[in-house]
């Protein structure tokens, strides 16, 4: 009879029998109920009365009753810690038995029993386990030093147990090397600063040799940590590549994935004309391409790291197009994925039989593999010029079948390719036009308004068509109405006397009739453009409009180069850092890949003359921390000499209860809309007219504001005059409120704070923050007198800080403090005082006299006040300066709960000089590149990652003086929670 019947009995007072069964002489008995109890544990009854009795069978030579009181012990060991100790005479004792399969049972137990007074006892029997002469015990005892180090690493350290595991690294024995180096691999996870695993030739060719012979798990550990590794030279590059490619051909799949993700490395060490570099790229397609024979699921998870494989070495599989191509019966993940991988292979060679796949694709009964079908071919046309004009008319043909979804992504991407090609396939309008009743999808209907907007001189009809879209204005989706809005301002500007009365009906619907922000906000800019300058509206709004790129959907290098070192794990499937998703991620280390060997650096480098001019002169090394409080004692307080003028106080702009809008909405008067075009004067500040902005460009589709579009490109061509001309009823003067920049919010200043408490400073009490504003650093002070006499006379002097802090001029107290009395006082500093390095960094210490004495505290300032207006660096010198810091300085923080988007996010920093430099989309997550710049001249460079409907942001930071990176999160945080 099977074990099953222990899993069948329910009987009333079962735990009184089993305990006589536990205690009876016969063997036999024992074990039959030391097997109920365990069946009883398993499907969930408690049987921890019964732990003395179970504890007792342990003495038994029997293997099999042994493991079973062992499996029961594990399990209720935590709920019974003092009865557990009982077990640990017994634990000692089977650590010396002869058995190694016993030895090894009772490490293994022992490693799994998480109770901290258990844990000192097995030190001793690890130790002797740790060099056991059985490789079977040495193995298992090095999984649990990792165990026990997870219970109490301090214990781990003391003991010198992880010593022992790197003595293992040498054991002859290959599965002991590749349980040391898994062991060693888990410890240093969660301690990513210290260098347990100093991997260096010698422990490389171990680990090499052990490879050869071990099981596959074990294999695959070891590749994992091969890939952590660095090699010197090429030369050693090439022969760990060497040894490494036989993993190519595993039947286990997670081996072959470890073995491209070491090869993927090291490929990066190569130089491209060696002979070996080629043989290498040939090697990685074959194992590939038969991961795509598998199962569903492997396929996909294949499919996901080829992605990346191809984006970063798409000459690895130029020749394997066939193999993607999407079969009948492939689930819909795995033909959407093998879609994305073609079109990344595409080109002139194979360009003809992947569009007679995408034709084919497009006649399928599956709606959203059609969708992308048709998407991919317009990619196909952008990424490959000489195939344009056969993707254009095989999507006419696609056109003409009038299948609803079909037509309308076709009409999506002709938009693109038109966008490409500009003055080549218009002739396809005509078609497009007849198609326009059907389009009911957002996407769709705002491209065939841009394509109608973009080419109303070669449309007939082109009024009537945005009048048919105009009647049902309030009903369209945002997108939708963005572009019917600059579509009818551009037929204005062409057909002027034709088109007066439409385009003041859009900019009344716009302006009066909308909630929308965004929408508002294009409407008035418009209305303000056309009324003021129409050749400057024209310049604006009919402006060339910049190619759009081949790929707009690869993943930004950084990442990828991240994602390149974890193929094979969760993060290559998601195409996320670990810390995107692991929970508590501050251990997880972010992974570069080593520099590359020749110059043929397959990621595009600018120029980095600019960078290079940037870092020349590195930033003052600031002088460490001396006798401070000396120092302090020793200031002289007698009231500083001014050096020069003292800043004035930045007065707020005295709005009152000015109406921003003069008479309000109602009382607009009609826009004089010119339809002459004089030759206007060039007006001030006028910049290069921007390009015209498609939803997709001034913020349509980003939910940003038309505002962004002027942050990020040129800046707005017609600036307002001044900010004090009068403000009279109409929309003309809307946009002189804020000086042509928009009213942003300010800099972020902390709230006040005690400084000195006035029971240290015998009534004297001193309350704070530091402000930025208009450009000058500002302390601000509340002094309070809760004494009984009167102050005057009153000095300040700092000592030296880490950024050269000092008062700009005197502390401006021009009457006598009288008791129970207040006053409010703004200090300008100056960044030009004496420079000493403070612990923390943006700590103070200031020293405050009156009539009555010297008194002494230390505040610290938010380094954002820190942060100068023109720390806005060029993409280009960016992206140099970015891959010039050297990775080490590189950290990652997490901000959490904060809830904003990224627009949102980037107004609020940029109100404290943190400037946007770029933004990108990758896999629902934003990515905003920034940079700032402190007043001694160090540039700060930051990756801040916004997740759509994730509170917690990541913040990776660069910096040369990296000491500073702590400070600059403090002050993000504080901002974007403030």
């Amino acid at each position: 009879m099977t074990d099953s019947k222990y899993f069948t009995t329910t009987k009333k007072g079962e735990i009184f029998e089993l305990k006589a069964e536990l205690n009876s002489d016969k063997k036999e008995k024992k074990k039959e109920a030391v097997k109920k109890v365990i069946a009883s544990m398993t499907v969930g009854k408690d049987v921890s009365a019964l732990f003395p009795d179970v504890v007792n069978c342990m003495q038994t030579d029997n293997l099999e009753l042994k493991k079973l009181v062992y499996l029961y012990l594990m399990n209720y060991a935590k709920s019974q810690p003092d009865m557990a100790i009982m077990a640990v005479n017994t634990f000692v004792k089977d650590c010396e038995d002869p058995n190694p399969l016993i030895r090894a049972l009772a490490v293994r137990t022992m490693g799994c029993i998480r109770v901290d007074k258990i844990t000192e006892y097995l030190c001793e029997p690890l130790r002797k386990c740790l060099k056991d002469e059985d490789p079977y015990v040495r193995k298992t005892a090095a999984v649990c030093v990792a165990k026990l180090h997870d219970i109490n690493a301090q214990l781990v350290e003391d003991q010198g147990f992880l010593d022992t595991l790197k003595d293992l690294i040498s054991d002859s024995n290959p599965m002991v090397v590749a349980n040391a180096v898994a062991a060693l691999s888990e410890i240093a996870e969660s301690h990513p600063n210290s260098n347990l695993l100093d991997l260096n030739p010698q422990t490389i060719n171990k680990l090499l040799t052990a490879l050869n012979e071990c099981t596959e798990w074990g294999q695959i550990f070891i590749l994992d940590c091969l890939a952590n590794y660095t090699p010197r030279d090429d030369r050693e590059s090439q022969s760990i590549c060497e040894r490494v490619t036989p993993r190519l051909s595993h039947a286990n799949s997670a081996v072959v994935l470890s073995a491209v993700k070491v090869l993927m490395k090291f490929m990066e060490m190569l130089p491209k004309d060696l002979d070996y570099y080629g043989t290498l790229l040939k090697k990685l397609a074959p194992p590939l391409v038969t991961l795509l024979s598998a199962e569903p699921e492997l396929q996909y998870v294949a499919l996901r790291n080829i992605n990346l494989i191809v984006q970063r070495r798409p000459e690895i599989l130029k020749h394997e197009m066939k193999v993607f191509f999407v079969k009948y019966n492939d689930p819909i993940y795995v033909k959407l994925e093998k879609l994305d991988i073609m079109i990344r292979l595409a080109s002139q060679a194979n360009i003809a039989q992947v569009l007679a796949e995408l034709k084919e694709y497009a006649t399928e009964v599956d709606v959203d593999f059609v969708r992308k079908a048709v998407r991919a071919i317009g990619r196909c046309a952008i990424k490959v010029e000489q195939s344009a004009e056969r993707c254009v008319s095989t999507l006419l043909d696609l056109i003409q079948t009038k299948v609803n979804y079909v037509v309308q992504e076709a009409i999506v991407v002709i938009k693109d390719i038109f966008r490409k090609y500009p003055n080549k396939y218009e002739s396809v309008i005509a078609t497009l036009c007849e198609n326009l009743d059907s389009l009911d999808e957002p996407e769709a209907r705002a491209a065939m308004i841009w394509i109608v907007g973009e080419y109303a001189e070669r449309i007939d009809n082109a009024d009537e068509l945005l009048e048919s879209f105009l009647e049902g204005f309030h009903d369209e989706s945002t997108q939708v109405q963005l572009q019917l809005l600059t579509a009818i301002v551009k037929l204005f500007l062409k057909k002027p006397t034709e088109t007066q009365e439409l385009v003041q009906q859009v900019l009344s619907l716009a302006t009066q009739d909308s909630d929308n922000p965004d929408l508002r906000d294009r409407g008035y800019i418009y209305w303000r453009l056309l009324s003021t300058d129409p050749v400057a509206a024209k310049e604006v709004v009919l402006a060339e409009k910049p190619l759009i790129s081949e790929e707009t959907d690869l993943i930004e290098p950084t990442l990828l180069e991240e994602l390149i070192c974890h193929i094979g794990t969760l993060a290559s499937v998601y195409h996320k850092p670990p810390s995107a998703f692991v929970e508590g991620s501050r251990g997880v280390q972010h992974k570069r890949l080593p520099g590359s060997a020749g110059s043929g650096e397959s990621v595009e480098s600018p120029d980095t003359s600019s960078a290079a001019g940037l870092s020349e002169a590195p930033p003052a090394v600031i002088p460490s921390q001396g006798d401070l409080l000396g120092d302090l004692l020793n200031l002289d307080l007698t009231p500083p000499a001014t050096t020069g003028p003292t800043p004035p106080p930045s007065s707020g702009m005295q709005l009152g209860a000015m109406d921003l809008l003069g008479g309000g909405l109602d009382s607009l008067p009609p826009i004089p809309l010119r339809t002459d075009t004089p030759q206007s004067p060039q007006l001030p500040h006028q910049s290069p007219s921007p390009p015209d902005y498609s939803p997709t460009e001034l913020g349509g589709d980003l939910g940003g504001s038309p505002a962004m579009g002027a942050a990020f490109g040129a800046p707005p061509a017609v600036m307002p005059a001044s900010f004090n001309a009068p403000v009279s009823g109409g929309l003309d003067d809307l946009f002189d409120l804020g000086g042509g920049v928009g009213m942003t919010m300010g800099a972020y200043s902390p709230p006040k704070t005690i400084w000195l408490p006035a029971m240290k400073a015998k009534g004297l009490e001193i309350s704070g923050t530091f402000a930025r504003r208009a450009g000058v650093i500002q302390m601000e002070m509340t002094l309070s007198n809760k004494a009984m006499s009167v102050m005057t006379d009153f000095a300040i002097q700092f000592n030296r800080n880490s950024f050269g802090l000092a008062p700009a001029g005197p502390l401006q107290v021009l009457t006598p403090l009288n008791p129970n009395q207040s006053i409010e006082v703004a200090l300008p500093l100056s960044t030009v005082g004496p420079v000493m390095k403070m612990e923390p960094l943006s700590n103070l210490q200031v020293a405050v006299k009156n009539n009555i004495d010297v008194f002494y505290f230390s505040c610290q300032y938010p380094i954002s006040m820190l942060f100068v207006e023109d720390g806005k660096m060029e993409r280009q010198v960016f992206l140099a300066t970015w891959k010039d810091i050297p990775n080490d300085n590189e950290s990652q923080f997490q901000i959490k709960d904060c809830h904003l988007n990224s627009d949102a996010v980037s107004n609020k920093l940029q109100s404290s000089n943190v400037f946007t430099i770029a933004k990108r989309t990758v896999e629902g997550q934003d990515m905003l590149y920034q940079s700032m710049k402190l007043t001694n001249g160090i540039w700060v460079l930051a990756e801040l990652r916004v997740q759509t409907g994730n509170p917690n942001y990541t913040v990776s930071l660069k910096c040369r003086a990296p000491e500073v990176s702590q400070c600059v999160f403090q002050s993000y945080e504080a901002i974007l929670k403030n």
